[in-house]
């Protein structure tokens, strides 16, 4: 029986907050391996992406403020899920597999009383230069990559596409879906309405592999596993985490708040509340090797 796995894709490694046309096309081809390598291990796919620098480019892009955030959410879906597509599609029909890519427009209901809405903290677009830091009338945090703009980044509560994404799977469908975190939405006299933020994928991709009682929930991001003491002499990989090994580093301080912690997060979230799933950090080509713990981190309970 076929085995289900939600693979996260970072929005950075798309479009580097510094661009890098090349190296985007080397983690994209990266990412396609591991798809294949999963499919051909007999696993069904289930692929979601960051947006932050694009969604970021799309609002500098709208100074009159035309369309609203959940829009360039929903325009970053489409972009980034067709070039996902047309990558992924065209290899498998090079290796004639049977599958067939979908991409899904996904919603996410969010409380419009999160928290996340009066502390912004989701980095967006591309690092800025001091004069933009000086004259921009935007909310912005310092990030490792440098000064971002940040906004709303509420948790996600449902999402509204699960069963269309759930049929997809039994298709055999790589279902590409939740790009950014998917669009938030949240009802206000019964009715759906579009809200000004970006849901962090991670916890996204955290809710869907729960939702849909995948087998493992994968986050692929530049780091090849989670370090302690990183960026030091001291900085020591680790193979192996628990849920409490990693509240504890988080409470010392480990963890950047706009990085790797949201993805250790939504990891524990999975590895705590899924019966037998895997939750697997990885650099990205090393799944398979990630999956078996000779790579990458996995997170225990």
């Amino acid at each position: 029986m076929s085995k289900v796995a939600v693979y996260a894709l970072g929005g950075n490694a798309l479009q580097p907050p510094h661009d890098d046309s090349r190296q985007t096309a080397q983690v994209l081809a990266k990412v396609m391996s591991d798809v294949v390598d999963l499919l051909e291990m007999d696993w069904k796919v289930v692929l979601t992406h960051g947006n932050g620098p694009q969604v970021g480019h799309l609002l500098k892009m709208d100074e009159a403020s035309v369309h609203s955030l959940d829009a360039w959410v929903a325009a970053t879906q489409g972009m980034i899920g067709h070039e996902l597509s047309m990558n992924l599609q065209a290899i498998l029909e090079r290796r004639r597999r049977p599958e067939r890519s979908a991409v899904v427009l996904t919603r996410v209901e969010v409380d419009p009383n999160d928290p996340g809405f009066s502390l912004p903290s989701k980095p967006v677009g591309p690092v800025l230069d001091s004069a933009t830091v000086m004259s921009a009338d935007w909310d912005i945090a310092q990030t490792i990559h440098g000064p971002r703009r940040v906004v709303a980044s509420p948790l996600p509560l449902r999402i509204l596409e699960l069963d269309v994404i759930r049929q997809l799977v039994k298709l055999q469908a790589v279902v590409i879906c939740g790009g950014g975190g998917g669009v938030p939405v949240a009802k206000r006299d019964e009715h759906l309405t579009g809200m000004p933020a970006v849901i962090d994928k991670d916890h996204f991709s955290a809710r869907l592999a729960l939702d849909l009682e995948a087998d493992a929930l994968i986050i692929s991001t530049d780091a090849d596993a989670v370090y302690s003491d990183f960026g030091t002499q001291h900085a020591q990989a680790h193979r192996v985490l628990t849920v409490n090994a990693i509240q504890s580093m988080d409470e010392d301080g480990q963890f950047p708040n706009g990085s790797m912690r949201p993805k250790l997060q939504a990891l524990c979230s999975f590895a705590s509340q899924s019966s037998e799933g895997k939750a697997v950090l990885c650099s990205p080509g090393n799944v398979l090797h990630s999956l078996r713990g000779e790579d990458g981190t996995s997170i225990v309970p």
